[in-house]
């Protein structure tokens, strides 16, 4: 099996390249080796794919952080695949390539309209999006969600062709059932193929001529459906899961967009989050402190046992080891930071304050300036 070469050789730019510069790289190379520039290239169109997937990849600040991280191997456990044809990078890039300044779009400029074409007619289905809060446990170990979504699926009656049989559709007199109005025009710098969506048939090359009675001619219903989706451990606030083909399915036939399940964390009652660390804040009384103590916390998983040293000081950090987060797409986990608070009774019976009145004369209760300095 041969090894993917790295995505920052494929674009040729470096590791610490800004966004902007792995994006005019990418134009770069996507325009060197578009199809409509070279037409029947298998090797060019391959090369297309390549910068196509490079891109997708070093564009999106969490792929490129586990990229980095961990190579292809890591981008593997998220289920990403690249892409399987190239009319899947001209859906998923349909706005990278918008010219500077002018609104147009940049292929369009030398090659026509052809990749837009490509877009246009039975184009795949809408993009889902909801928010799933999760747990700070949950976010821990990672867990399985059931969420249930109401979505376009095709219609049962006509198989989601929106036409009421199998003859319910004619060939676009327009374009001949290409979806496609080619216009040929010449200049000094020779011939140009303009290529546009066909406007009779709206790039689908047929007509439909007897709707579905069910779905009147769009070829798709409303369903209820629970989709079960596995958060992996360590995900953050902001962080989204897509589940391919999971989205709206398109008009008559066309294929279903993609579900993004974007993630909320809630707030938890005992930790604060720093990372895949967390911190718990723990008040001990001037006794426990000062003479020591065992003591039960809090943990993500139940509570667990914690030595508190005699003299202990406010401020003083302790670290639990690996009772934190689970570090995403990697080994290990983070770990809980005990943060000591000590506290102070407000009020005081007459017998307290006697007793606090006669340990203020021993010499350990006299502050010593500096003495716990660091």
């Amino acid at each position: 099996m041969t090894s993917k070469k790295d995505y920052y050789e494929i674009l040729n730019v470096s590791k610490s390249a800004s966004m902007d510069e792995i994006k005019t790289s990418y134009r770069k190379l996507a325009m060197q080796f578009h199809p409509d520039r070279n037409p029947g290239n298998k090797d060019a169109e391959e090369q297309f794919k390549e910068v196509a997937e490079a891109y997708e990849v070093l564009s999106d600040a969490q792929k490129k952080q586990i990229y980095d991280q961990y190579g292809h191997s890591g981008l593997n456990s998220t289920g990403f695949h690249g892409f399987d044809n190239i009319n899947d990078i001209f859906s998923h890039f349909s706005d990278i390539f918008s010219s500077f300044g002018t609104g147009g779009n940049i292929f369009d400029d030398f090659f026509g309209s052809s990749s837009q074409s490509r877009r246009g007619g039975r184009s795949h289905g809408e993009d889902l999006k909801i928010n799933l809060k999760l747990t700070l446990a949950e976010i821990a170990d990672g867990v399985e969600k059931k969420i249930k979504i109401k979505k376009f699926i095709h219609c049962i009656t006509c198989n989601g062709t929106g036409a009421k049989s199998s003859s319910g559709y004619a060939t676009c007199s327009q374009c001949n059932g290409t979806g496609e109005i080619r216009q040929v025009s010449r200049s000094i710098f020779g011939q140009f193929v303009n290529v546009s969506v066909c406007g009779y048939c709206g790039g689908e090359g047929r007509i439909l001529r007897e709707k579905c009675p069910d779905c009147r001619g769009d070829g798709r219903a409303k369903e209820d459906k629970t989709v079960t989706v596995n958060i992996p451990p360590g995900v953050s606030e902001g962080q989204y899961i897509p589940l391919r083909g999971e989205g709206n399915v398109g008009l008559r036939g066309a294929s279903a967009g993609d579900l993004k399940i974007f993630i909320e964390e809630l707030e938890d009652e005992n930790f604060v989050r720093n990372e895949d660390d967390v911190i718990y804040n723990l008040d001990l009384s001037i006794i426990d402190a000062a003479l020591g103590v065992d003591i039960l916390v809090p943990t993500l998983k139940g509570k667990a046992k914690l030595k508190i040293d005699s003299g202990t000081q406010p401020g003083k950090i302790l670290r639990m080891k690996e009772k934190g987060i689970k570090h995403l797409n990697g080994y290990g986990r983070g770990d809980q930071l005990v943060v000591i608070n000590i506290y102070i009774p407000e009020k005081l019976s007459s017998k307290e304050k006697t007793i606090l009145k006669e340990l203020s004369k021993s010499e350990s209760f006299i502050p010593k300036p500096g003495a716990r300095r660091r």
